[in-house]
């Protein structure tokens, strides 16, 4: 089942993967295994996973983005591609006739092909529809939430999801723009809520407001709990969950899975009062990437990679 390394440039055309060997290195594989990456984007990590099996194993990739479908690597035995949603997990196992699994990987955020596609509306760069769908096919845009929530909702999502201390002040600048032209726009946008940042942190703020409305078109964080949930459930004694996050939010929701088994990080004690715990952690620090990694791929300066074992 082995590929060739050239097969990886294709990847790199569409997203640099990131923490490549450390995370498929923290799948602990066995050959002969079955494997999950639950975000297949340039088909990096994917490429690199199938290196590692030999014709007995299966790899299912997800992805529920149609773009991320031409980088599927041609001829490779035991290859499943999913475009799906990876919080239907569960559902595509149980369809595949796959009962449990020896690892999962899951490399979460955006990949850089979203963000340099000028028409997808993820980045506050370019003008295009504010639309920051991950799946074209279905869904509300960004346009929608900011056109239809009330100023509340967005308010909300803005401090929940971007960790905005002026949420209000910004929910209420939109009502207040859209009530003379729909915001259709990233630039539509960016005018309502200008005024509001101070110009040195204007890149920082507007970054951390496009996340709160990706993760609410996305929904991200229902999309993640559900998915590793249903990862707990498939992996077998001695399977790797490794997962590679980019910002607070889902990285509390993935340390709270790992050391306790739920979302929420509370631990549930057996009658002697010891912690129940489905996983045990392969690494109790969290790896990022180094200084040669982050001055080559930027991207990868605010991410960290969890591993854990089932037991």
């Amino acid at each position: 089942m082995n590929t060739q390394q050239d097969d990886i440039k294709t990847a790199e055309c569409y997203h640099v993967p990131v923490l490549l060997h450390e995370s498929i290195d923290g799948l602990d594989i066995k050959p002969g295994g079955v494997y999950v990456d639950v975000t297949f984007g340039g088909g990096g990590h994917s490429r690199e996973i199938l290196r590692r099996l030999d014709p007995t194993a299966r790899l299912f990739s997800f992805d529920q983005d149609a773009d991320a479908e031409r980088n599927v690597p041609e001829g490779a035995e035991g290859f499943t591609f999913v475009r799906s949603n990876f919080r239907y997990l569960k559902n595509w196992m149980r369809f595949y006739d796959v009962d449990h699994i020896d690892g999962l990987l899951a490399d979460l955020g955006v990949s850089s092909h979203h963000f340099d596609d000028a028409e997808r509306g993820f980045s506050f760069r370019f003008d295009a529809p504010l639309d920051m769908r991950m799946n074209k096919r279905a869904g509300k845009t960004a346009a929608d939430i900011v056109n239809s929530y009330d100023e509340q909702q967005l308010a909300d999502i803005f401090y929940l999801y971007g960790e905005m201390k002026n949420s209000r002040r910004i929910a209420a600048a939109l009502a207040k723009a859209r009530a003379d032209k729909p915001i259709a726009t990233t630039q539509d946008f960016l005018k309502a809520v200008e005024p509001l940042f101070r110009r040195e942190r204007e890149k920082k703020d507007m970054a951390r407001l496009f996340q709160a409305l990706r993760i609410e078109v996305n929904h991200e964080m229902v999309a993640l709990k559900q998915m590793l949930a249903a990862a707990t459930e498939l992996l077998a004694p001695g399977g790797r969950l490794s997962v590679i996050t980019y910002h607070s939010l889902e990285d509390r929701i993935v340390k709270n899975f790992m050391k306790t088994g739920n979302a929420e990080g509370k631990a549930e004690q057996d009658f002697f009062g010891r912690i129940e715990a489905p996983y045990k952690l392969v690494n109790n620090k969290v790896i990022v990437p180094d200084d040669d990694e982050q001055q080559r791929n930027p991207r990868s300066r605010s991410a960290k990679l969890r591993i854990a074992e089932k037991k």
